[in-house]
Parts: structure tokens; sequence; C-alpha cells
């Protein structure tokens, strides 16, 4: 799976003639290639995907993209090579529980706490 993820700009540089900067996720940072954006300055916010920044986004944008991906921790970590740190309490938000729909058979089953009826027997 590939992602792009947002991240602030910390820093920036020349190598080799190419911009680069150095980007903050959310609390792990990496370098990162600013050649497609180039716009990005310190304190922007960028996407970044596979080591390249692809646009900017405003910082209400990526903190909400950082959100959903803290509850998406296994695809960020392939992503990054590592996970995002936890919110610290104060920004803590309550995750949505997922919503499984059931039919009208399996809800009947569920609520008397018995086994779900087999397909095909009385």
């Amino acid at each position: 799976m590939c992602l792009g993820i947002p991240g602030r700009v910390l820093e920036l540089r020349d190598e080799a003639g190419l911009r680069m900067a150095t980007v903050d996720f959310g609390g792990v940072r990496r370098e990162v290639c600013l050649e497609y954006t180039p716009g990005a300055g310190i304190g922007s916010y960028v996407i970044v995907h596979v080591g390249f920044a692809i646009t900017e986004v405003d910082e209400a944008e990526a903190r909400r993209t950082l959100d959903v991906l803290r509850a998406m921790a296994g695809a960020v970590e392939s992503e990054l090579g590592e996970s995002l740190p936890r919110q610290p309490a104060r920004d803590r938000r309550p995750r949505p529980v997922p919503h499984r729909p059931i039919g009208p058979a399996a809800a009947a089953t569920q609520a008397e706490g018995a086994d779900p009826p087999t397909r095909g027997t009385p």
C-alpha cells in the first residue's frame, strides 16, 4: 500500500542541486525531496509519498489526516518504517466504533445469545 502522509517542513537545504528538507510527521522525522513543491518552506505542511513532497496542504487538513493515519497504525508503519507516536492525552479524541451491519436473523440470534442458525436445518 502506498500512502501520502502529511508532515511539517522543519529545515531546508540544497543537496546536489535538489531542494531537500527535514519533515516532521507528528513526531517521526524524515528527509524529503521538495522539488515537486517549489512553494513549500519552513513551517509548510506537505503530503509526502515515497520520500517526495507531492503537494502542500493546510495545517488543519494535515492534522485531520494524521489522526486518521494514527487509527491505521500498520499502514503508516509500513510507509515510514515506524509507528507515529500516540497523541498527547489532551489531544486524544475517542475513536469511532466500526459499524458492522447484521441481518434480522443474526440480530435475533445475537440478542438471544444462541448459535446462529445453519442454512438448510429446520
